[in-house]
């Protein structure tokens, strides 16, 4: 690879920029360099959503536009992708020309849905992204959940959602596709990033050998997907995280696909697209996938650095683990797998090598006998960090289990398997007595500690519990028998 700008589409060009920082945000740049105001810094964590801002890349030959948090992205990252920003919208379709705002923007302002106004720009991205992907007007949920990563303190959400009715009755106005498609495409041609500023390196492999390569000339390197944790470390901690590594530009490790073996997602793919695979995989991910982060950061994210991460408390891992997930790794042309579960040697270490990178997640075919749940437990339903996350395949035959695998996030300093549990329930009936009886062995498993989350007690209480709601869901004849079920029957 040979050093050359950053390229990305603004206001209806390719901008090039050179000599900044690889760690300067997003916002960073669009505040003090750009001069683009409108996009506020609240948080500076990627959870207040006053930054949000929309990128669109091509992808399955069509425009994709998605909202992510300006504040933890790197300027590098924008390589090869198109920039929208708030003082951008009411250009979209034409609108700049007469001086109208976008039928968001009109219809924030005419349901009063703005007071103080610093976290009117992030809603109104959020709420343009999701006006650009729903043709039609989107069910409540859809909107409250594109709504999960922006917080507001004085109006209150009912305006704000309910300014969305209103945008779709106006004159339908769009992106000029077309145009950003064609912008992406002559980016495309350009040859892989590989940019050095303030005497660092930002390194963009474009496919897989080359990324192996970049691993094995670079094994000091920080590996970074979506920003979502490392950005952090930036904006937060204060760190110089060193020379980065891009994973984004690895159309290889976006793969998702079902087939004989079960389903394989690659470390590349967002957390968006990997919780929508996982959820026509086995439906009972839905709730958790809705309730992991928030939209943009799931936008950002991916599932292979949530995974690589090693948090005691990331909620993707329970699940994987009950299903029985190997994860792949890839070290020059070395491929290595292991079960997900052996990944984890101590608290934040992994079995990772130097110079080695996640290829991705393999999840084996699913019996129809499965019972599978996966559950998390915290103190706010929205883009909070769990206190505890618990997940469990039971399979029964014949009225017995013929086979349990039970994991959780929280109890431990890694995600860990409750393997005591799982030889108690073996062989014996699925029934509420070996069911009360297994959650007893469940709750002094583990030895979980007290923090600001919970406490060690309230912990083992909760995964107990969640044994018994397992129960409860799949096999007890109470109706209705979870939240779902009781909204839908009213």
């Amino acid at each position: 690879m040979s050093e050359r700008p950053i390229h990305f589409y603004f206001r209806g060009a390719i901008r090039q920029l050179d000599g900044v920082a690889p760690t300067r945000t997003v916002l960073q740049y669009l505040r003090e360099d750009a001069h683009a105001c409108g996009t506020k810094e609240g948080c500076a964590e990627g959870d207040c959503g006053a930054c949000t801002v929309v990128l669109g890349e091509r992808v399955d030959g069509q425009l994709r536009l998605r909202a992510v948090n300006a504040c933890i992205q790197f300027v590098p990252s924008l390589d090869g992708k198109a920039l929208f920003t708030v003082e951008d919208v009411d250009s979209v379709g034409g609108l700049g020309v007469t001086g109208l705002l976008h039928p968001v923007q009109q219809a924030l302002v005419d349901r009063h849905a703005s007071q103080c106004g610093f976290c009117t720009p992030g809603f109104t991205m959020s709420l343009f992204a999701l006006y650009e992907n729903h043709p039609e007007c989107p069910s409540r949920a859809t909107v409250c959940d594109s709504l999960s990563g922006n917080l507001c303190r004085c109006t209150g959400y009912r305006p704000i959602v309910d300014a969305v009715p209103l945008a779709y009755a106006q004159p339908r106005v769009g992106v000029d596709r077309d145009a950003v498609l064609a912008a992406l495409d002559g980016m495309a041609a350009l040859p892989a990033l590989d940019y050095v500023g303030a005497g660092r390196r930002f390194s963009a492999p474009d496919s897989l050998p080359a990324l192996a390569a970049a691993c094995l000339a670079a094994p000091g390197a920080r590996l970074l997907a979506g920003s979502t944790d490392v950005g952090l470390w930036v904006t937060k901690q204060l760190k110089d995280p060193g020379d980065l590594i891009y994973l984004g530009a690895v159309e290889e490790l976006k793969a998702i696909r079902t087939d004989a073996a079960g389903l394989f997602i690659g470390a590349g793919a967002s957390l968006t697209d990997a919780f929508a695979a996982l959820t026509a995989f086995a439906p009972a991910w839905a709730g958790l996938a809705r309730r992991f982060a928030s939209l943009p950061v799931r936008n950002a994210g991916t599932l292979g650095g949530n995974v690589a991460n090693g948090s005691p408390i990331g909620d993707s891992m329970p699940g994987l683990i009950a299903l029985g997930s190997e994860i792949l790794l890839q070290r020059g042309e070395r491929l290595r797998r292991m079960p997900l579960e052996d990944f984890y040697l101590a608290y934040q270490k992994t079995a990772l090598e130097p110079g080695e990178f996640v290829l991705g997640l393999q999840l084996p075919p699913q019996p129809a006998t499965r019972h599978f749940r996966t559950w998390k437990v915290s103190k706010r339903e929205d883009q909070d960090i769990s206190a505890v996350c618990g997940a469990f395949a039971i399979d029964v035959s014949d009225g017995h289990i013929s086979g349990a695998r039970i994991a959780f996030g929280g109890m431990a300093a890694t995600p860990l398997r409750a393997r005591a549990t799982e030889a108690f329930l073996l062989t014996r009936p699925w029934d509420a007595a070996t069911v009360t009886a297994a959650a007893e062995v469940l709750a002094h498993e583990y030895t979980p500690l007290s923090d600001m989350r919970a406490s060690s007690a309230y912990r083992s209480r909760v995964a107990a519990g969640l044994l018994h709601r397992l129960w409860l869901e799949c096999a007890a004849a109470a109706a209705p028998r979870s939240l779902a079920d009781l909204e839908d029957s009213l």
